[in-house]
């Protein structure tokens, strides 16, 4: 492939101009298609796309296809989500009907440019899978619900053990050859396994040295490379080391995260790369790196395979967890233009929480109620550091509605999600131990925020709001037996059972009884 020029020509500059303009004409939070979508920006720039994924949303202004495939539990019949209209944001009610009393996975990610490039479960590689010898899971086609544009869509939630692949490609990159591709993500939802990816891998799901992978990694692994603070950050998984600029180690430049939805850029050329990113709802893109190819061996030139893969590493290592939207992947080395004006599209779509208007405002004073039949009259509340619910009510005393009224806070530790202080004892906030929700002073460690961070999601049976916990993501605020813990849905402790657990994790927002 002819090396690109690292600036546009001006009439590639000016159709990505004119192409930017088409496409916040609409705005975000309505219900028309964007008459462009990012795939549109990057045929603009004279960097198609080879692959677009989304389980949210149409990525180019005219596509009308499938976006993704459920599969039932019931009775294993499947079913294509498509687009509300042309290129526009996914029909989740198709999928909520469809799935209605019985539980979906999500079976196949559909590729929007047209070559195929779908993703489907991934087959077990060098990194043995979930069973041995087996495939990666599938992901819960319910655990990542979002609002975009005002519509109700679903991300695909990667548990540890969850993974998506494509071996067979067409057109995407190998050898040396240049290309770009962003991703938006859960800049709440990662951790320190690897390797929550997307991108370029090895066709033979192996690690095959250094160079043979360009993917975009998110997560706090420090195994490899970091960098600035604890993370976690955007870097580029090349084989054999996840990168955030020249050196081996750390990158200073490269920033913790903290945007609720982030948007992720990676590309690479002829002995040149760049890590971008930016919050996915505001604002544009920062550059965390761009230079050279990494100083270690067998990075240049690169060994690019041409498979895609999703959640996992190359080699199918498959212990990171993280939530994907959308991404795509391109033929070429995109400009800062060009992904400029992707990021103002994807702004404008207007990915949003879908607990917008449940009342969890930094500032405001709340109380939470259960929605479990049994227990609708139950309220989250607390007794000195002991934290239950509690049958409160007109009649109840002031001490007791106090106990049960909280006061919203920022994330002490994401900014993104909120935190609960108690309306009676300032300083005193909701946090976990040992899965167990406490309440406890706040002691200003980092270990203290993490676990007094929640961050709100639509309500998991469709009432009020979810809790799901920074530091143990696959884990929502539950009440079982009237106590309160961050439970997963099925595990081996007694208070992460299956059943009932939707309703056991969804609370009511209401004005505080304090």
């Amino acid at each position: 492939m002819a090396r690109r020029s690292r600036f546009l020509l001006p009439q590639a500059a000016l159709a990505v101009a004119g192409a930017l303009v088409a496409s916040l004409v609409v705005g975000g939070g309505t219900s028309q298609a964007a008459t462009q979508g990012p795939c549109d920006l990057y045929a603009a720039g004279g960097t198609p796309c080879v692959a677009a994924h989304s389980t949210t949303r149409a990525l180019y202004g005219s596509y009308t296809g499938p976006l993704y495939q459920v599969r039932r539990a019931s009775d294993n019949a499947t079913r294509d989500i498509a687009p509300l209209t042309a290129g526009g944001v996914a029909n989740a009610g198709t999928q909520d009907s469809f799935c209605s009393g019985t539980t979906c996975l999500i079976t196949i990610i559909y590729d929007q440019s047209g070559r195929n490039n779908r993703l489907t479960q991934a087959p077990p590689g060098g990194f043995s899978g979930p069973a041995a010898g087996g495939y990666d899971n599938l992901a819960n086609a319910t655990a990542a619900p979002i609002t975009v544009g005002g519509h109700k869509a679903y991300g695909v939630y990667v548990a540890p053990g969850t993974g998506y692949r494509n071996n067979n490609t067409n057109g995407v990159a190998t050898g040396d050859q240049s290309e770009g591709m962003y991703a938006v993500f859960d800049g709440t939802h990662y951790n320190g396994g690897c390797c929550f990816d997307y991108g370029n891998a090895e066709t033979n799901s192996r690690d095959n040295g250094n160079g043979t992978m360009e993917a975009i990694y998110f997560g706090n692994s420090r195994s490899w490379g970091s960098g600035a603070g604890n993370g976690p950050w955007i870097m580029a998984d090349l084989e054999n080391g996840l990168f955030s600029g020249v050196n081996t180690g750390n990158n200073a430049n490269d920033p913790t995260i903290s945007h609720r939805f982030l948007t992720a850029i990676v590309k690479g050329g002829q002995n040149r790369w760049a890590i971008r990113g930016g919050n996915a709802q505001s604002g544009g893109v920062s550059t965390f790196y761009n230079g050279v190819r990494p100083n270690a061996p067998g990075y240049n030139p690169m060994k690019k395979e041409g498979a895609i893969i999703l959640g996992i590493g190359g080699d199918n290592s498959v212990g990171a967890r993280g939530t994907f939207y959308e991404g795509v992947m391109t033929s070429g080395y995109p400009s800062d233009s060009t992904e400029n004006a992707v990021q103002a599209n994807i702004t404008a779509a207007g990915y949003a929480t879908n607990s917008s208007g449940t009342g969890l405002t930094p500032g405001s004073a709340v109380s939470l109620r259960a929605t479990t039949a049994c227990c609708t009259d139950r309220y989250i509340h607390h007794t000195g550091s002991t934290v239950d619910t509690a049958v409160i009510g007109s009649g109840s005393s002031t001490t007791e509605k106090a106990n049960a009224s909280w006061t919203v806070r920022a994330g002490l530790g994401n900014s993104s999600c909120v935190s609960f202080e108690s309306r009676n004892t300032a300083g005193q906030y909701l946090r976990h131990y040992n899965y167990k929700l406490q309440l406890q002073a706040n002691d200003g460690t980092s270990q203290f925020a993490q676990d007094a961070t929640f961050c709100p999601e639509g309500g998991r049976n469709g009432q009020g709001v979810s809790l799901r916990s920074l530091n143990f993501s696959d884990r929502y605020v539950r009440h079982y037996n009237n106590i309160v813990y961050i439970a997963a849905n099925g595990g081996s402790n007694a208070f992460d059972s299956i059943n009932a657990y939707a309703d056991d994790v969804s609370w009511l927002v209401s004005s505080p009884w304090g």
